[in-house]
């Protein structure tokens, strides 16, 4: 409870005092790494105060150039955990309602993050925003599950993530992420310490794909990330798919 108290506090400090700053920096200079990188510090002491203790695995399978990053979910500690662990400055496809706090939604457009609405399909405007995106230089980290496993396993993927990294042209990197629900389990807005490991997979071209075959990109996605993880994270049922 005390690790929970202590790195919300911090949290919401930081964004009252810390973040109109950068954000007036960044809109004056018309660069956002410096609000980026210090904010990913800001969530790098929160993570540290709640006890949580990161490994990372795989970094080599990163390819140099821009990529999307497709991550199970299974805590709403995942996206702390993986702006942490991914060393690439990225956008990220978040849902909507996160951008109505005041002041932070704010500096979460100015770092090019996207809001989606929750369980809507990828229309143009959206594949374009991203592509722009990852054309300037930037990453994607999207959950192909489309919102958190209410138990921590596997759940389908839907074909969003393939469809983007098709229409960029954008390798693909399924990230296994095991841990985080013990760390905060569906249901519990407490932190409780523990162990975290993010595996990088190998990456997969996505020059050869087109939109027609997203669902067969999707189906690699999602076996790859499975097989990344420990017994209690996968799928029930064989070859990736809980039905």
């Amino acid at each position: 409870m005390i690790r929970t108290i202590a790195s919300v506090f911090f949290s919401a400090l930081s964004i009252l005092l810390l973040l109109p700053w950068l954000m007036l920096w960044t809109a004056v200079s018309g660069d956002a790494d410096v609000m980026y990188w210090t904010s990913m510090k800001v969530v790098g002491v929160a993570v540290r105060a709640a006890g949580i203790r990161l490994r990372v695995e795989g970094v080599e399978n990163i390819p140099a150039k821009a990529c999307v990053f497709a991550c199970n979910h299974a805590s709403n500690t995942d996206p702390l955990v993986l702006v942490l662990a991914i060393p690439r400055r990225l956008t990220i496809l978040m849902k909507r309602e996160i951008f109505c706090i005041p002041i932070l939604s704010i500096g979460m457009r100015q770092a090019g993050f996207v809001p989606i609405d929750r369980g809507a399909k990828e229309g143009a405007a959206i594949l374009d925003e991203v592509a722009g995106h990852l054309r300037s230089g930037l990453s994607l980290l999207i959950f192909p599950e489309g919102t958190r496993s209410p138990d921590g396993r596997v759940r389908p993927f839907k074909k969003g993530a393939a469809l983007m990294a098709i229409h960029s042209r954008a390798p693909i990197v399924p990230v296994a992420i095991a841990g985080t629900p013990r760390i905060m389990p569906k249901g519990d807005w407490r932190l409780h310490p523990g162990e975290v490991t993010v595996r990088f997979c190998p990456a997969i071209d996505t020059t050869q794909s087109s939109a027609d075959r997203r669902a067969e990109l999707t189906e690699r996605v999602e076996t790859a990330i499975a097989a990344a993880l420990p017994p209690e994270q996968q799928p029930l049922a064989v070859g990736g798919h809980q039905r």
